[in-house]
């Protein structure tokens, strides 16, 4: 939940060959937080969501689907608002083994004193969306507001709780002073969305989160053996002096937790504006094996560490610096993201200010990442994901006005992340292998569309398209393969498929016509 204000590709020894960033949104006033997931059976299965302006309903939430790695994409859905007066926010993603995708996020407004966390579904690939279900209120915990930065994670092991969906959150930053102590909250379904059980604390005697940080977020993850893990931090001076990092994880589903400690931090991180989110992943390859990447000013400025334990969260190693700019330069890092290949491979990204003009956060910024493959020691030479340097909005000193996600699948990175380069907030989109070369990279396709028409739908044996100086046609599955299609064109505003020899199932249409492109969706009887 934010105050909105409307106001790989690696180094070596080659030279990074490197394509456009597209703009995923197109907006003309505020697009903001995006994520993205891939489909663990489809790589070529990809949805983004993120936090877009409606006219005259507020801030909500939309999402854009690709069956083919990006040469296509669906319309942008928007999804509407439980109330009619609330506003959306804070959107995370994630599959289920079975290609079923969901989509968590907050609904709410301040000034009425309402608002729940949300979990939806699609079963199409997040063409569609099912209604909504609660999964904690804005008065759940009298007086707490437990409804912000909702991250979701689902179990995917294939074990005994395999389909679990898990959601963290934490109290807000707009519904006024709240009085500590302040806790992580952890909610779970076990019947794959449908609902949710009672929520509860993350923290507990011993490892409580305390009374100094107001929102002690928790980054969850789910090991590839089904083990719940979330790292929170606390800052509670009868555990601790200082500031530290706890993981909580659980065997069982979130019956019992054990607690570890990451790290304590010492070295006070003092700017106000600097994006400080930290993030917990695991490694498909190796249920033991977790990360956790954060900020830290050890070397007197904002660089990004990772840390990692080799044991299930019990150990942690010291901390690595991964951006490779001159150690103490006065340049500002922050808006670090990671993730594992299904391999083991580990790339991690940020957005990066050696190229700025100073140390402070209010100046010029770039995306840039760096991998260490599995069978490596350390990373490679930093690369940039962005093409372009952006100069300081003020816009992004505003809570929650940016942010990143990357997926890396086959040993290729996507990335999505929140720049100002057209004078506006708009989501970026960039899709690179790690040979150097950038695959699949095509506008998604902005909100614009043209106005086409495809009908009867659900269709037997023809598909009729109906729009103005119609070009081309392309066809393609639910797996995204292309289908073999014959045209009637004699009618260049009207042309007629012949669908009778497909086979049954759901076809996405990418039409092109002089205005620009749209896909839609067709269902063959």
């Amino acid at each position: 939940m934010k105050n909105i204000h409307l106001s790989i590709s690696i180094l070596m020894s080659i030279t990074l060959a490197f394509g456009q960033n597209q703009n995923i949104s197109g907006g003309n006033v505020f697009d903001g937080e995006p994520y993205i997931s891939i489909n663990p059976n489809n790589p070529h299965h990809i949805v983004v969501a993120w936090m877009g302006f409606v006219p005259f309903n507020r801030i909500a939430i939309k999402t854009k689907v690709t069956f083919d790695a990006g040469t296509s994409w669906s319309n942008a859905t928007n999804i509407p608002h439980a109330h009619p007066l609330y506003g959306s926010a804070d959107p995370s993603l994630e599959f289920d083994n079975s290609g079923n995708v969901f989509l968590a996020y907050v609904d709410y407004n301040a000034g009425i004193d309402s608002g729940a966390v949300y979990v939806a579904k699609s079963t199409d690939g997040g063409i569609t969306w099912t209604s909504p279900v609660e999964v904690i209120n804005a008065h759940s915990d009298e007086g707490k507001y437990p409804v912000d930065r909702p991250w979701i994670a689902v179990d995917r092991s294939g074990g005994t709780f395999d389909g679990n969906i898990y959601v963290t959150t934490m109290p807000p930053n707009i519904f006024g002073p709240l009085l500590p102590p302040y806790n992580p909250y952890f909610i779970r379904s076990t019947d794959g969305g449908a609902t949710f059980q009672p929520w509860k604390y993350l923290d507990t005697i011993g490892w409580l989160a305390g009374s100094l940080i107001f929102q002690p977020m928790p980054t969850p993850a789910v090991s590839a053996n089904g083990t719940f893990h979330a790292v929170y931090p606390s800052w509670f001076r009868p555990q601790n002096i200082f500031p530290q990092y706890f993981i909580a994880s659980s065997g069982n589903e979130g019956l019992n937790f054990s607690y570890n400690v990451v790290f304590t931090a010492q070295n006070a991180f003092t700017d106000t504006l600097a994006k400080k989110g930290y993030l917990l992943i695991t490694n498909p390859a190796n249920a033991n094996h977790l990360a956790f990447l954060h900020l830290g000013v050890d070397y007197g400025d904002a660089d990004v560490f990772l840390r990692e334990s080799f044991d299930g969260g019990v150990n942690w190693t010291s901390p690595v610096r991964v951006n490779d700019d001159p150690i103490g330069n006065n340049r500002m890092q922050d808006l670090v993201w990671a993730d594992f290949d299904n391999d083991g491979d580990l790339v991690v990204s940020w957005r990066d200010r050696r190229n700025g003009t100073d140390d402070s956060y209010a100046t010029a910024s770039e995306i840039w990442g760096a991998v260490r493959w599995k069978d490596s020691t350390g990373f490679s030479a930093n690369f940039r994901i962005s093409d372009t340097i952006v100069a300081y909005d003020t816009i992004l000193a505003e809570s929650g006005n940016d942010f990143m996600c990357i997926k890396f699948v086959d040993d290729t990175l996507s990335a999505v992340w929140g720049d100002t380069r057209t004078g506006k907030l708009n989501i970026w989109f960039q899709r690179m292998t790690l040979n150097g070369t950038i695959v699949s990279i095509r506008q998604l396709s902005s909100e614009n569309m043209p106005d086409v028409e495809t009908y009867p739908n659900p269709a037997v044996s023809e598909v009729t398209i109906k729009g103005k100086n119609l070009r081309k046609l392309e066809v393609f599955d639910e797996t995204g393969r292309e289908a073999s299609i014959t045209i009637d064109k004699t009618d260049r505003n009207n042309w007629k498929i012949d669908a009778s020899y497909l086979a049954r199932g759901i076809y996405f249409f990418q039409i092109t016509t002089k205005e620009g492109m749209v896909t839609k969706k067709i269902v063959k009887k």
